[in-house]
C-alpha cells in the first residue's frame, strides 16, 4: 500500500540515494526491536552506523546485518572503534573481522586518539581498499577545535585518501565540532568544508532538530544528515517535505491555497 499522494511537497532523491542521506546512530538496539522498527523507517534510511563498538558486542550482528541489506541500508562502523583499533595497532585485525561480519562500511576519525594526518591518511587508504569509507572531521573536546582552514583543508585530504563523504563533528549532543556549547551552528566552519568539497560530499551530523531544520533551510530537502537519534526519522523526513514549520517555506512545499480536485 503507498501513502497519500495529493500534497505537492519537494523532490527527494530515491533509494539508492547518493545525496540526501539520512545516516543514523544505533546505539544498541536489539534485533527484534529493529525489525520492527525498520517496517516504519526503513525507506528513509540510508547509513546506518553501529556506534560506541556496539557491533563489537552485539551477539546477533549478523542477523540485524541481513535485515539491513533487505531494507537497502547500509551499514557502517563507527570511527571510534577504528581509533582504539589503531591504538592498538590493531587495524589490519579490526578490518578483517569487520569484512568478516559482513560490514560494507567503515568511518575512519581521529577525534580521541592522538593520529596524525598521516595517520589517518595511512588508515583511509588501507580501509578503502576493501570498504566504503566514511572519514570524519572535527575534535570531540570542544577545548580543542580545529580552525575553519583545518577544517576545509582535512576534508580535502581524506577525500583525496580514499573517503567517499566526509562526517562532519556533531556527536549525539550536537553541543561540539560544526556546533558551539549552546547546538548552534559555527557557519564559518560550515562554509569552509562545503568550499572545498561541495554539500554532496559532506555528511554533516546533526542531532538536533533545529540543526536539522537550519542545514535544510541551507541546502534544500536533499542534504546529507548524520547521527540521527532512529526515534527522529520520520520527524526528519517532515522536515524536509516541508511538513513542519520550520521547513515549510521550502521551494515545492507550499501551493496557493485552497483549491478542490
Amino acid at each position: 500500500m503507498t501513502g497519500p499522494d495529493f500534497l505537492t511537497l519537494p523532490t527527494r532523491t530515491p533509494k539508492p540515494r547518493s545525496t540526501g542521506l539520512t545516516h543514523v546512530l544505533d546505539n544498541g538496539i536489539p534485533l527484534e526491536a529493529t525489525s520492527q522498527l525498520l517496517d516504519s523507517i526503513g525507506p528513509f534510511v540510508d547509513i546506518w552506523k553501529f556506534g560506541w563498538g556496539t557491533a563489537y558486542l552485539d551477539p546477533q550482528l549478523g542477523p540485524k546485518l541481513r535485515l539491513l541489506t533487505e531494507h537497502g541500508i547500509r551499514a557502517c562502523l563507527g570511527g571510534t572503534m577504528m581509533e582504539i583499533a589503531w591504538g592498538q595497532g590493531k587495524v589490519e585485525a579490526c578490518l578483517d573481522w569487520a569484512g568478516q561480519a559482513g560490514l560494507p562500511m567503515v568511518e575512519v576519525s581521529r577525534g580521541v586518539m592522538p593520529m596524525t594526518r598521516a595517520d589517518k591518511d595511512a588508515v583511509i587508504r588501507r580501509a578503502a581498499a576493501s570498504f566504503t569509507v566514511l572519514s570524519e572531521v572535527g575534535s570531540k573536546d570542544p577545548a580543542r577545535q580545529p580552525a575553519p582552514q583545518a577544517w576545509a583543508d582535512e576534508v580535502a585530504g581524506d577525500l583525496d585518501s580514499g573517503a567517499w563523504l566526509v562526517v562532519t563533528e556533531g556527536r549525539e549532543s550536537g553541543t561540539v565540532g560544526t556546533f558551539d556549547a549552546e547546538g548552534g551552528v559555527i557557519e564559518a566552519v560550515v562554509d569552509a568544508v562545503v568550499e572545498v568539497a561541495g554539500p554532496e560530499r559532506i555528511l554533516f551530523e546533526a542531532p538536533q532538530k533545529d540543526q536539522q531544520a537550519w542545514f535544510i533551510r541551507r541546502f534544500g530537502a536533499n542534504v546529507n544528515l548524520a547521527n540521527i537519534a532512529l526515534d527522529k526519522v520520520l520527524a526528519l523526513e517532515a522536515l524536509r517535505l516541508g511538513l513542519r514549520a520550520d521547513t515549510v517555506q521550502l521551494p515545492g512545499a507550499v501551493g496557493s491555497g485552497m483549491r478542490s480536485a
